[in-house]
């Protein structure tokens, strides 16, 4: 439904080669625990509060030291006014602090930030261009604020207390509208050297392929995303396909109704052709995992994101993929491929501990 999907592109080997198991991660002495610690402090006490910016809502927890929420608040994101999501934040803070003593916030939100992690360069939900956000949040809160992006958080929270607890060498993956990106290095949240790394998702996978939203082509995300999961299914359902027919009824016959989250729910419950979209969607995720393992040797990918949702149907499919096309396959340790624990909370969880442990918080 792509054309050639990746697992069947010419060339060896071309049977499924077997799934290597993920050699365990190294073991960590006292020693290591101690300086890893006192290094990032870790061993820091007090309540935080995260705050985690969408497109649609803004959800901030209180969060405690071992990454439990112990309460939470939600409020509708308010268009792309900065100050109106200013004032939003202002408001969750004020509700969350008055029955807890709060150490610091952390605010998670999509975009590219500096490298000192005060000022916003970009946000693809909000009106945010060289927003001075930390500051602003500084003199309205007069709290330590820490600003990080969304996925960094996401990522942090994972390795923190998620699925990639104890791995040293952690590459985070989120799945939704379109493909999200972090990378925790040795116990840091690794952001390149203009604090841009992580945009995964851009990868060119298919050159001249699908037109991105960021102007070039076969992007990553045009093929493994929820958004490239509705499209392939709303392609195939306008052609009036005889596969598509449950799809088509779930939606009363209108195939602009489709979307990934739609298409996931009729797989899981043993539609054939849903089945199928969703395989596909997972040999694509898998070829780019294999090349970013080539690039960046981890030991772990853990995949988070609203179309992991579909479990097993997804992410079988994607191990086959990455071990069929990992260079030097069967002569090197291969990184496991794990879904992320925390589910949706994991942005907030994030970016509240990296608010108490960082040594770039701001008073």
């Amino acid at each position: 439904m792509y054309g050639t999907s990746p697992g069947k592109q010419a060339g060896p080997p071309t049977g499924p080669a077997p799934w290597p198991k993920r050699p365990g991660a190294k073991p960590s002495t006292p020693w290591r625990r101690k300086v890893f610690r006192e290094h990032l402090g870790l061993q820091r006490a007090g309540l935080a509060i995260g705050i985690d910016i969408g497109g649609t809502k803004v959800a901030a927890g209180v969060v405690d030291t071992d990454g439990q929420i112990l309460s939470e608040a939600r409020r509708s994101t308010p268009g792309s006014d900065p100050r109106a999501v200013e004032q939003v934040i202002v408001e969750l803070v004020a509700e969350l602090g008055a029955d807890h003593r709060i150490r610091s916030v952390g605010i998670g939100a999509a975009g590219w930030m500096d490298l000192d992690g005060g000022t916003v360069l970009f946000s693809p939900h909000l009106a945010w261009r060289n927003e001075p956000l930390r500051a602003n949040l500084q003199r309205l809160l007069r709290r330590p604020i820490f600003l990080t992006n969304d996925a960094d958080a996401a990522a942090w929270a994972e390795w923190r207390f998620g699925a990639g607890q104890g791995e040293e060498r952690l590459v985070c993956i989120t799945l939704g509208t379109g493909i999200g990106g972090a990378m925790v290095l040795d116990g840091r949240v690794e952001r390149g050297r203009f604090g841009v790394a992580g945009e995964f998702g851009h990868q060119i996978i298919m050159p001249g392929g699908h037109r991105c939203e960021c102007g070039n082509r076969g992007c990553w995300e045009q093929y493994a995303s929820g958004n490239a999961l509705g499209r392939e299914a709303r392609i195939l359902a306008a052609a009036n396909s005889p596969v598509a027919q449950e799809l088509l009824a779930a939606v009363g016959g209108r195939p602009d109704r489709i979307t990934g989250a739609i298409v996931t729910e009729l797989a899981l419950a043993g539609d054939a052709a849903c089945r199928e979209l969703l395989d596909e969607v997972g040999e694509w995720l898998g070829l780019g995992l294999a090349n970013l393992a080539a690039a960046l040797d981890p030991g772990l990918f853990v995949i988070g994101g609203g179309l992991c949702s579909a479990g097993d149907l997804l992410v079988e499919p994607a191990r086959k993929a990455f071990a069929r096309n990992l260079t030097g396959r069967g002569f090197r340790p291969a990184a496991g491929i794990e879904l992320a624990a925390l589910g949706p909370n994991a942005g907030l969880i994030g970016a509240a501990d990296l608010s108490r442990v960082s040594r770039r918080l701001r008073r």
